[in-house]
């Protein structure tokens, strides 16, 4: 941890082929939708048989989708990566100190052992413990969550030292010991004393789960106590032991922090953003690091060195002015070979954010991130306020908290045990104040992580790299059945699709703050949704009622325009097909994502932007469902054997199955005009279109007509879509004939 010969402790590497390959792909592609566009749009100006409005209808689509795309160019443009080199930190004694968050809300679907298991691996990572200070947000307020902290705590004063004397990797017990021990790369798995302590530990992890999981039984999980409660915070602590090893070690633990926050039904509560301002505030009188780690509660610590792999840039005096911000990879335990939902987010984390990282950097993530507190505070402490009325009007009016922000501030453990941290925590604090609109974590929207890092970060002139190296930092629990995966991005489409249509929009407000390149990407990731569900529906839908009726609405084969059309679709496909597998992805998962974009685009993203328009115009609340982390055994087993779980709602499930029955009916149309018509060269492409859709969501077939368990798709959602089949084609064919 020698400084004196300056090396760097990061390096960042710039692919240049990949740069080459990526702008000369993207010029080659533009000019082909050129001539597109312009074949659709000479449609206009000539006279034809063929009906105006689908054809407009389709011309819509092609130009929404080819906006889209023009956007996702921007992370494509400087794709980097990053190499650390934690052993250049200073010594320990000249490391800052780091607050670590983690939020959870339902006991019932965040199960208080998995939970723990959490905590503990944030309190074993490999950092000095009395710079360490472990926080967990209880939104719940349950009883069980408090209670499993305290036997958290118990357990942790075994772990801790047992992970360091033996170096062991992988922080989260219940990890370390479901590990087959050929899987363990940790310590000396042959040592007698290893053995011996190994089971010593493992026997009191046992129990300790047991101890949890009984506070669970008993526990009062009512929804109207998770909605009505009061400010519960509390040190972690044991007055005495004794045992006398424990007590020792004790004096060398992290500190740990309960905190629920004051919820009633009056007050708005603001979700998850409204808890992480609660514990903003709370840590800033109790320990007030300069560095906070968020984490989400099923997201533990795969490798003890994240901190310190963070350090390498926050400590850099090049980057550290801007810095703001060290995201890691969201990376998943529970990924099956056939990850039929493309759960482990291979293109986001594995494309996109490298992209993003070239320019000002990625967005903040929800978990895995090293944000720097001072950012959080937007406008309260940049421009150096003196007024402390105006920074009461500002933060709140805690004269304590001020302190905080203040400087020279030595925080006091013992106030946690105060009223100040209960004025802190209380749902009246925030009001008349700049929190959830320039102070802390953002309001506007669900997806509070994207926002902030938009509006709260990188328009304030912050930066923010992306760190992802060859060993997962942090691992959590994916969604591994079709109802969470599409509840999920539901909820994450409404949340981009209300930043694109406020005043926040990145495409208009982001202009004149950052980058061209970076507010691309951000305004890429506010309208995918309503771009993708407008597209796919069109051309999901109109191509194949035209079909049915004999009408053409792309070129003859015949036509050098159909080349054009071919060229733009296969090299889109082999584009995608070219990052899965330069991304270590199999041909397989390639079929899985172009399926299941389909599947997203006609629902998640549909209901996500209708959403999302809804609350702007005052027709519904906001609202906020954590994703489940309880697992089905025979959801799980179909999810492992790469079979589609449809036991979902028929909200999902009719969308889906319409779609595809309308493809189905049209293909089998075509075709017949095709042999009976001679019609092969006027409707070729819109037979391949209908033959496309129904190869690709085969699952969504053999659900409705083959497969008779549990997870297939209910007859009567089959009779149901086929009904609302039938009446497109005949209201369209009325319509739009």
């Amino acid at each position: 941890m020698d400084q004196s010969s300056n090396a760097p402790m990061h390096l960042c590497h710039v692919n240049k082929l990949t740069i080459f390959i990526n702008r000369t792909y993207t010029v080659i592609y533009s000019v082909a939708l050129s001539f597109l566009l312009y074949y659709r749009a000479s449609f206009f100006f000539h006279d034809t048989k063929t009906p105006i409005l689908p054809s407009l209808i389709v011309f819509a689509a092609e130009l929404v989708s080819s906006f889209e795309w023009l956007l996702s160019q921007a992370y494509r443009w400087r794709p980097v990566s990053r190499t650390v080199f934690p052993e250049r930190l200073p010594e320990d004694d000249k490391l800052p100190a780091v607050d670590v968050f983690i939020c959870t809300a339902d006991p019932e679907k965040e199960p208080p052992v998995e939970v723990m298991n959490t905590v503990i691996s944030a309190m074993a990572l490999d950092y000095p413990p009395e710079k360490l200070h472990v926080y967990l947000s209880d939104d719940g307020g349950a009883d069980e969550t408090l209670n499993g902290m305290r036997e958290a705590w118990k357990f942790a004063k075994r772990w801790i030292p047992f992970c360091k004397r033996y170096q062991i990797k992988c922080r989260s017990p219940k990890a370390y010991f479901s590990a087959a021990e050929d899987e363990n790369e940790d310590g000396d798995l042959g040592g007698t004393d290893f053995i011996q302590e190994r089971q010593i530990v493992q026997e009191k992890y046992e129990f300790f789960k047991e101890r949890v999981r009984e506070y669970a039984r008993h526990g009062d999980t009512g929804s109207s106590k998770r909605r009505d409660h009061s400010a519960v915070i509390e040190v972690i602590q044991e007055s005495s032991s004794n045992h006398a090893f424990e007590e020792n070690e004790a004096k060398n633990m992290p500190l740990l922090v309960y905190v629920s926050r004051e919820k009633r039904p009056s007050h708005a509560h603001h979700f998850k953003a409204g808890a992480l301002n609660v514990l903003l505030r709370v840590s800033g009188v109790i320990s007030n690091s300069p560095f906070i780690l968020g984490l989400d509660c099923d997201m533990y610590c795969n490798d003890p060195s994240s901190a310190r792999q963070a350090m390498c840039f926050h400590l850099d005096p090049k980057l550290s002015p801007t810095l703001a911000l060290v995201q890691f990879p969201q990376k998943f335990h529970n990924i099956s070979k056939n990850d039929i939902y493309d759960s482990q987010l291979r293109e986001t984390f594995l494309v996109l954010w490298q992209g993003f990282d070239g320019l000002q950097g990625p967005c903040v993530s929800g978990t895995g991130y090293y944000i720097k507190r001072l950012s959080l505070y937007g406008k309260s402490l940049k421009e150096d306020h003196t007024d402390l009325m105006e920074l009461r009007q500002s933060v709140g009016p805690s004269s304590e908290f001020i302190k905080s922000l203040l400087g020279n501030y030595n925080p006091n453990m013992k106030l946690a045990q105060l009223a100040e941290t209960q004025q802190l925590a209380s749902c009246t604090y925030e009001d008349g104040t700049k929190w959830g609109e320039e102070a802390g974590f953002l309001y506007a929207s669900v997806v509070e992580d994207y926002f902030t890092g938009f509006a709260s970060l990188h328009c304030k002139g912050w930066n923010s790299v992306y760190c992802n190296p060859p060993r997962p930092q942090f691992l959590g629990s994916g969604t591994t059945n079709l109802n969470d995966f599409l509840v999920q991005g539901t909820r994450w489409s409404s949340g981009l699709v209300d930043v694109a249509i406020s005043k926040y929009c990145p495409l208009i407000y982001g202009l004149t703050k950052m980058s061209f390149l970076e507010s691309m990407c951000y305004g890429w990731l506010a309208i995918f949704p309503i771009c993708r569900f407008f597209s796919l529906w069109c051309l999901a839908t109109i191509p194949q009622l035209c079909l049915v009726n004999g009408i053409s609405l792309y070129p003859e084969v015949s036509n050098s325009y159909f080349w054009i059309f071919s060229f733009v679709f296969l090299s889109s496909v082999l584009r995608h097909l070219y990052e899965v597998l330069t991304t270590e992805a199999s041909l397989q998962h390639w079929i899985y994502e172009q399926r299941i974009w389909m599947m997203k685009a006609v629902t998640s993203h549909l209901y996500g932007s209708l959403d999302a328009f809804l609350k702007k115009f005052g027709l519904r609340e906001a609202s906020f469902f954590p994703t489940n982390k309880v697992d089905d055994v025979e959801q799980l087993k179909r999810y492992n054997a790469g079979v589609f779980d449809f036991q979902t709602s028929a909200l999902f499930l009719v969308p889906l199955a319409s779609l595809v029955i309308l493809n189905m009916a049209s293909l089998c149309v075509g075709i017949a005009r095709v042999i009976f018509l001679g019609e092969l060269e006027k409707l070729f492409i819109q037979v391949f279109i209908a033959f496309y859709a129904v190869v690709v969501n085969y699952p969504i077939i053999e659900g409705m007509l083959i497969r008779k368990d549990n997870g297939r798709i209910p007859p009567s959602v089959t009779l149901w879509s086929a009904i609302a089949s039938i009446i497109f084609c005949v209201l369209g064919s009325i319509i739009f004939m």
